[in-house]
């Protein structure tokens, strides 16, 4: 790819960029979010058409009209949204576009048997006559890449593959990148987990603001060059950790059941204190926090927040109590794209910006405004749609919008999934902050680094119980993945 440029009604996403992929190896791409990252690859894979610049493919400069002509020309693309029909099953969604036939109908054994091959390639046991809907986040995700690979394209775009999986789940994927690359396949890498890009790429391209910065070999390059790369600036610490005083217990749970999928759990988080909650993809930190914040049922154990039980029959009685959370999946379940951010931000306190059912506009902009400015959400503008921010950005617009109810509880599932490194060094700042001012965070992470880095203690789940609790002097990668794993003794 050469000198691609490509506009937008009021941003200029590409400047003059240049890409070259090279069979048998992989190339990553770096850069914060807006960077346009994604707007180059989905240039590559026919999404969109460049206002300037060439493609060659192979010697042969090509043009592509549309994703069909992308995919007839080798390329495969998984994108960073699941792209997948919740409706079929896992084996129909592998199969689109190419489903084995005889005599106009499609032959379900040999359909089902070539997804369990690919499934198996990929080291995970998901049914492949299960339906993608009832699949979790990070399971749809391997679907999604499990879809390409059975094609076997000639070039796979990756963008941020991993963003949902565990350290495990990632392993096995890599271990797939790593045959695709043996035989001579081109992977071009989206990813912001920095060391994750150094351990699997032969080269780096890092992108700023539409521009290409640097393309370098990644054999001696630093995560450290990279940021400084990445956002003009050195950020010394991505994950920086504030001392601040421990109080008195805010939240506890005890014996927390839901049957079939968690039991016994038991946990304590004070005020000022920022706990982690770690383990595998599908070991239960989701569902335990889900079910603290009343989203789903329990069947056994208490809640108590600043001593009293409390009765979490659903969200609405979670935030009465004090309880805010910020969830896995922003887009799903976080954020209402289509509303304005200044709308977003009022919606868990419509109460107070409301009179005989009617919002009052100046209380709830005056709020969203002053939210903006304190989580340093760029660009301040609250009457744009949630959609038009990048994602670090709508991160921070459901951050906005629980701490709008002043909670003393503030639980964060995945709170830096897919988010760039600055947007990331933001939002811990901003959760330092919190956990300063006394609020109690609970902190949900696949990203282990992160979870050691801020967390003052960390809680290790495995399928579904509680097998380690650990001080902040005592948690290390190893201890956390042996406790993760089950192959630790309880403690």
């Amino acid at each position: 790819m050469e000198g691609i440029t490509k506009a937008f009604p009021g941003v200029k996403a590409l400047t003059d960029v240049d890409l070259t992929a090279r069979a048998g190896e992989v190339h990553a791409i770096v850069g914060e979010n807006g960077a346009g990252k994604s707007t180059l690859m989905k240039i590559l894979a026919g999404v969109h058409t460049p206002d300037e610049g060439t493609i060659t493919l192979d010697g042969e400069q090509v043009r592509f009209g549309s994703p069909l002509e992308a995919k007839q020309n080798g390329i495969g693309m998984v994108y960073q949204e699941i792209n997948l029909v919740p409706d079929l099953s896992v084996a129909e969604n592998i199969g689109l576009g190419n489903m084995p036939a005889s005599g106009g109908m499609i032959r379900r054994k040999a359909l089902h048997d070539r997804a369990r091959e690919v499934l198996e390639e990929l080291h995970t046991r998901i049914p492949p006559q299960e339906l993608v809907g009832r699949l979790s986040v990070s399971q749809q995700q391997l679907v999604e890449i499990a879809k390409i690979y059975a094609r076997q394209p000639r070039i796979v775009v990756l963008d941020e593959p991993t963003s949902s999986l565990s350290h495990h789940e990632a392993e096995a994927l890599f271990a797939v990148v790593e045959r695709m690359r043996n035989s001579g396949i081109a992977i071009i890498y989206i990813s912001h987990r920095l060391r994750e890009v150094l351990e699997i790429s032969d080269r780096v391209t890092v992108l700023r603001d539409g521009r290409m910065i640097d393309c370098r070999s990644a054999q001696g390059l630093t995560p450290k060059e990279m940021i400084s790369l990445m956002v003009g600036r050195d950020l010394d610490d991505v994950f920086p950790k504030q001392a601040v005083e421990i109080g008195e217990p805010v939240l506890e749970v005890r014996g927390l059941t839901r049957l079939g999928v968690f039991e016994d759990v038991s946990l304590t988080v004070r005020a000022g204190e920022i706990v982690g909650l770690a383990g595998l993809v599908g070991a239960g930190r989701t569902e335990v926090a889900r079910a603290i914040f009343g989203l789903d049922r329990l069947d056994a154990g208490q809640i108590l927040v600043g001593g009293e039980e409390i009765r979490v029959r659903s969200p609405r009685s979670a935030v009465r109590a004090g309880i805010a959370y910020v969830p896995e999946d922003r887009k799903r379940d976080g954020v209402a794209l289509s509303l304005t951010v200044k709308d977003n931000i009022a919606l868990p306190v419509l109460h107070r910006v409301s009179t005989l059912g009617w919002v009052l506009r100046r209380p709830e902009r005056e709020l969203a405004q002053q939210k903006a400015e304190d989580l340093h959400i760029s660009p301040p503008v609250v009457d744009r749609p949630a959609a038009t921010f990048s994602g670090g950005n709508q991160q921070k617009v459901v951050l906005a919008k629980w701490l709008a109810t002043n909670p003393k509880v503030l639980i964060l599932d995945e709170p830096t999934r897919g988010v760039d490194v600055g947007a990331k060094a933001d939002i811990h700042t901003i959760i330092g902050e919190l956990a300063a001012q006394g609020v109690a965070v609970l902190m949900i992470s696949s990203e282990l680094p992160e979870v050691l880095a801020v967390s003052d203690r960390v809680y290790v789940l495995h399928e579904g119980r509680l097998t380690a609790e650990l001080s902040r002097d005592d948690a290390d990668e190893e201890s956390v993945m042996t406790a993760a794993t089950g192959e630790g003794a309880a403690a």
